[in-house]
This record gives C-alpha cells, structure tokens and sequence, in this order.
C-alpha cells in the first residue's frame, strides 16, 4: 500500500481554500470519502495524521481548510479573533465547510454518494454546520467539538446519523451546552449519540495538547482517543462501507 497526497483547491465563504486528499494508490475504484475539519489553529500536523490513517483503513480522508490557504496559527491570541467572528453566523462556517464538499465530490478518488463529516474542536462545529445545512452526506462525527449554533431549527435538515465524542471536563463545552445540543437533536428528531468521557478535557485526542501548558483546558487522553476513534469506525461500518 502506498498512500499519496493530492491537494485540491476550492472556494469557502469567499476565500481561496486548500485541501489535501489522502488516498491508497493502488485503488482502482472510488473510495468512501471522510472530510476531516481541524482544529482552531488550523490544519496542522494533528489532522494530517488522522488522515493518513483513514487512508490506511480504505478511506479517501480529505484534510479541508478553515482560515484560506491552509494557514495554520500557533498562537491562540491570534485565532480566537477568527473564531469569534465566525461562532456567530452559521452562514459563514456552512461556506467554509461546503466548499470542500462540493470540490471532493467532483475528484475523481471518491465516491460522491459515500461522504462523512469529521472535525476535531472548532471543526466538529465545521462538521455540524454542514449536516445542519442539508448537505448530503452519510455521517457526522464532532470530537471535543462544539455544539452551539445560532440556527438549531436547522437541526431538522440532518439526514444522517451523528456522533458527537466529548470530555465531561472540558471547560469548553459546560454541561449546559450539552444540554441545550440535546434538545436541539431530539427537535429535529436526528439519530444522535453523545458519548462523554469523564475525568477528560479538552483536545482529547491530539497527543501535542500538552504542549499548549493548559492542562485543566486542553489534555491527551489516551484512553477516550482510542474509545472515541473506535466508535466513528463502527459508525463508518454500518453507512460508509
């Protein structure tokens, strides 16, 4: 198996994006595809090598865009500015999201008809947006992602199943938000599942997270990244395979 990159370029709520596509070069027929929206900072190194072990599984794992141009930020002084632009207007964040989608449904590597949504912090927000938009995709699955929007009666335009995977810690996501995402899912009577891991934080599943120096924040956990990935597998093997 040899696994290669291709980049694919598109447009999101008016800027010009960059993705990569991962894919085994020995196939000769379209893959099921899984677009992988990254974290605030961007697409960095975390994302990539989720991709990449998509790619390993069979996937064709699309690493899409958030800020234009594949930027990537170190500094969290200088994305949450970004962010608290977009948080808002779910418009935007839908743009950004949808652009990569419709570019990965006309290559050439995957099957328009099998298509999830994946995306870790501000991108399971990314992947949320998406399903809440209508977009014809077959999963969404958020990890320490988050769940507030500002058009939660779009809930009812998600046609898929969704599995969001959070830390019951994680400052980020208070239990009253999963509150509220709870009621927004049984109103729009969307098949969901929410699965919390306690004693966990934020970013659970990025082994760089301790660098941030945050540890009440933002921490790796071993033992929710392997329960949670195994659980989008057995998702994927029931829509995507």
């Amino acid at each position: 198996m040899t696994i290669i990159t291709q980049d694919i370029a598109y447009t999101g709520d008016g800027l010009a994006m960059k993705a990569t596509l991962y894919i085994d070069d020995a196939r000769t027929t379209t893959a099921p595809g899984v677009l992988l929206y990254p974290e605030a900072f961007g697409p960095g190194p975390h994302v990539h090598a989720k991709a990449r072990r998509l790619a390993d599984e069979g996937f064709a794992a699309i690493v899409c865009d958030l800020h234009g141009n594949a930027q990537t930020f170190s500094d969290i002084a200088e994305v949450m500015p970004l962010l608290d632009i977009l948080r808002p207007d779910p418009a935007r964040i839908r743009s950004r999201a949808a652009g990569a989608l419709d570019a990965v449904m006309k290559t050439e590597w995957v099957d328009p008809l099998r298509i999830a949504a994946i995306g870790f912090c501000f991108g399971g927000t990314m992947a949320l947006e998406l399903g809440r938009s209508g977009a014809p995709i077959k999963a969404i699955v958020g990890f320490h992602s988050g769940l507030a929007t500002n058009a939660p009666q779009d809930a009812s335009n998600i046609s898929c199943p969704v599995l969001v995977c959070i830390g019951a810690d994680d400052p980020g996501i208070p239990a009253e938000q999963r509150m509220t995402f709870e009621k927004e899912m049984r109103e729009g009577q969307v098949d969901w599942t929410m699965h919390l891991y306690g004693g966990v934080v934020h970013s659970f599943t990025n082994p760089d997270a301790d660098k941030i120096g945050r540890p009440e924040f933002a921490r790796y956990d071993a033992a929710a990244d392997a329960h949670s990935w195994k659980a989008m597998m057995e998702l994927f093997s029931r829509v995507l395979i």
